[in-house]
């Protein structure tokens, strides 16, 4: 008996001490983007485009208006396959078929997103030889659809099944007890999951490299090259400037607030569900 309580003690400083290390990393990951970046947050570089090599000062919102476009046309793709997608599988996805279509999503939220930007390059952009944001954004689709099809599922899962059986028994259609009745009552997961794939993808840099392409110059039309804030953070990275590094460091400043304000409102969308 006392064996298995200092075993116990044992995991449990164990696992403490594991979480305060990873904790801790990402604690001075995070300073050290604060440190490096904060200083170069302005105004300015909130407001303005790219300079010119050799020209000081600068900003990124080319670079922001170009990801909300890009992330955006993507969930505009995106959502309603998934979250069909999740319905069927939740209330009809019996047999090898489904089967089938849970282990090829598990699988694709495994591949690199750098191969699906190659796929989205060799079937969007190659073929038309033009790089736009679009590719981009279909590209960025596909990254999304396994963490939406998988946590709609869920959702849709966990609404008990007496609430849909008490929707078709007062005579209303299969489909208007679906969409009218159990895809409300999970709106709350339905939301996280789709929170969670936005920001899943908002840093991301590889696939962009094969499709949107970047610009340092203002573009709203989605099939032209479109600037995008995670590129830009990687072109100046890259830089042989200071001045660049920088912008840099700030740009992925921005990009952690982003993913960590999605993060939260993620939390609280899956609190507001448990809490039910």
């Amino acid at each position: 008996m006392r064996l298995r309580h200092l075993a116990s003690g044992a995991g449990v400083v164990g696992s403490g001490l594991c979480a305060g290390i990873a904790a801790g990393i990402l604690m001075l990951i995070l300073a050290y983007v604060v440190r490096e970046g904060a200083p170069a947050v302005n105004w300015s570089f909130l407001t303005g485009v790219p300079h010119p090599v050799g020209v000081p000062g600068g900003g990124v919102a080319n670079g922001i208006v170009g990801s909300a476009i890009i992330v955006g046309l993507a969930t505009v793709i995106a959502l309603p396959i998934g979250t069909l997608t999740g319905i069927y599988l939740a209330l009809y996805g019996r047999g090898p078929f489904a089967d089938a279509i849970r282990f090829l999503a598990d699988v694709l939220s495994g591949i690199p997103s750098i191969a699906i930007g190659l796929f989205a390059y060799t079937i969007f952009v190659a073929p038309f030889r033009h790089f736009s944001g679009a590719s981009a954004s279909v590209a960025f689709a596909i990254l999304m659809l396994p963490l939406i099809i998988r946590t709609g599922e869920e959702a849709i899962g966990g609404v008990p099944k007496r609430v849909r059986e008490g929707a078709l028994a007062l005579g209303i259609s299969s489909y208007a007890a679906t969409m009218h009745v159990v895809v409300p009552a999970a709106r709350a997961g339905l939301m996280t999951g789709l929170l969670l794939a936005v920001a899943r993808v908002t840093g991301e840099t590889a696939p962009l490299l094969f499709t949107a392409f970047g610009s340092q110059f203002w573009e709203l039309n989605p099939t032209n090259p479109m600037a995008s804030l995670a590129l830009q953070v990687f072109t100046y990275a890259i830089s042989p400037y200071e001045d660049w590094h920088q912008q840099a460091w700030a740009g992925a400043l921005l990009l952690i607030l982003a993913v960590f304000i999605l993060n939260v409102l993620a939390r609280f969308a899956l609190r507001s569900r448990t809490s039910r």
